[in-house]
């Protein structure tokens, strides 16, 4: 895989706030409000040059939702959810302060932010990759502990399925403005498969909670090092696919905008 400067990566990516940095640092004594977690993204994608804003673009889209959805009572507990989806959201922007410890998975994308021969969908799902395989059981685990309840944190995990379901055709529709396959894999059942494969990563990542819940510190950095190896594993195959992939991919680069700040301006949608 590509290995890129992380120095250059890091200074490519300001602070946009005095909140992103406590967002970053992950400092913060109390839950993030959600809001300001998808205000942050939206500024951090904003302000990237390179792949990094796409996933922090469709991230933004995938907060704002939550939020609007806590405040309209969607989910059993507004505040528990509030509490899942911003320890959530900083396990992602941790990664993007200066001189951050990233987990080979997140550094795997970080890496190829730069590399044009990827088309914007291998960087979206590296993204997810890292963020659904990885982070997502730590996350569960991180609530069950602060609230001594997993099965609680079940049905708004559950929840949040659904409205990624409900977000998906907006996401290739916008994408479809920067590529011009993204609506034909639509209408071939691309979405249909996009969720089931999510649905199902999510609920590997439940799996994961639960083996992790009852584990010790130690134990739990044992196994979140090897998800982590595994995780890396997935970015590496997505940079890399056979055939007929690769073809696919061939294809479909040469069909895509090829500047990042449009890209990312077409990813955040309505927000842009």
């Amino acid at each position: 895989m590509t290995t890129g400067n992380h120095d250059e990566t890091d200074r490519a990516h300001p602070f946009p706030t005095w909140r992103s940095r406590r967002l970053i640092r992950g400092d913060s004594v109390s839950p993030v409000a959600i809001a300001d977690v998808a205000e942050e993204l939206r500024a951090v994608a904003r302000a990237s040059d390179d792949a990094v804003g796409y996933f922090a673009a469709v991230y933004n889209r995938v907060t704002s939702t939550i939020a609007t959805s806590i405040a309209e009572g969607r989910f059993d507990d507004g505040p528990r959810m509030e509490r899942f989806a911003s320890t959530f959201a900083e396990l992602y922007t941790r990664n993007l302060g200066p001189n951050p410890v990233r987990a080979r998975c997140w550094q795997a994308g970080f890496d190829v932010a730069g590399d044009r021969d990827l088309i914007i969908l291998q960087h979206l799902l590296i993204g997810f990759n890292a963020h659904i395989n990885h982070d997502l059981a730590q996350a569960v685990v991180a609530v069950a502990d602060a609230t001594g309840d997993l099965q609680a944190v079940k049905s708004d995990f559950d929840a949040i399925n659904l409205l990624l379901g409900e977000m998906t055709l907006g996401v290739l529709s916008d994408l479809d403005r920067v590529s011009r396959w993204a609506s034909e894999a639509g209408s071939f059942g691309g979405g249909r498969f996009f969720n089931f494969s999510l649905v199902k990563a999510r609920d590997q990542a439940w799996r994961t909670a639960e083996r992790l819940l009852p584990l010790s510190a130690a134990d739990r950095a044992v196994e979140m090092a090897e998800l982590d190896r595994l995780t890396s594993v997935l970015a590496y195959l997505i940079t890399r696919p056979t055939l007929p992939g690769r073809l696919v991919v061939s294809v479909a680069r040469r069909l895509e905008e090829r500047d990042p700040r449009k890209v990312t301006a077409a990813l955040l949608g309505a927000r842009a």
